[in-house]
């Protein structure tokens, strides 16, 4: 891992369901999903970036380089690209909604990525994998903008321009389950579920098992 990566802390969607409350701020077993996420990147990152485009973004994270969408109203996908575009290096994405994504995890993603563009771990999702939780680099950045360009905002949709390293169910399931693993907070119901799952750890998340 001699290349240098950034540890990106993926902020976005308006929060709707929380009255427009930034959801990554809220606290799940005590403590705010944004400083677990922020945890889990630095253990496994060279330098953490915010990106985000709330407007009091810069003060979620003290000393954490913030930045917004360098193309705004492009959803997921948008995120992606402004996280390589202000980065300049292969980035660690992470959603701000996912609690218990593991840096033992997060490490595995780069320890992959020789000859990579995306290395992302496959997921019980309809997608099969989780896109935001994954290495990207910045070769993917002229793929981004060639879907954003036609307006085709599915954030797997540049996958098919570039060179995807998947990461196998079997190996991602070494740091728990993945149900868990990839719990985002949407609604009520998610928080009030991610705080059972955060009073009661699986107990593997760095640590993988055999």
């Amino acid at each position: 891992m001699t290349e240098p990566c950034t540890g990106v802390i993926l902020a976005g969607g308006a929060a709707r369901r929380y009255g427009g409350r930034p959801k990554g701020l809220l606290p799940v077993a005590g403590r705010r999903v944004i400083d677990r996420v922020a945890d889990a990147l630095s253990a496994c990152t060279d330098e953490l970036l915010l990106v985000a485009n709330d407007p009091a973004a810069g003060d979620w994270l003290p000393g954490v380089r913030t930045a917004p969408d360098a193309r705004p109203g492009h959803g997921s996908l948008g995120g992606i690209h402004a996280a390589l575009w202000h980065a300049g290096t292969p980035v660690l994405l992470v959603a701000w909604d996912m609690p218990f994504v593991p840096s033992g995890l997060l490490r595995t993603l780069r320890e992959r990525s020789a000859g990579a563009d995306v290395v992302v771990p496959a997921s019980d999702s309809r997608r099969g994998v989780e896109p935001l939780c994954a290495y990207y680099s910045p070769a993917c950045l002229r793929a981004i903008e060639e879907r954003l360009d036609a307006n085709d905002l599915r954030v797997v949709s540049f996958y098919e321009a570039v060179r995807v390293t998947r990461l196998e169910r079997d190996v991602v399931a070494r740091f728990g389950d993945p149900a868990r693993l990839f719990h985002n907070i949407n609604t009520p119901d998610d928080l009030e579920m991610a705080e059972r799952n955060g009073a009661s750890p699986d107990g593997r998340g760095d640590r993988p098992q055999a």
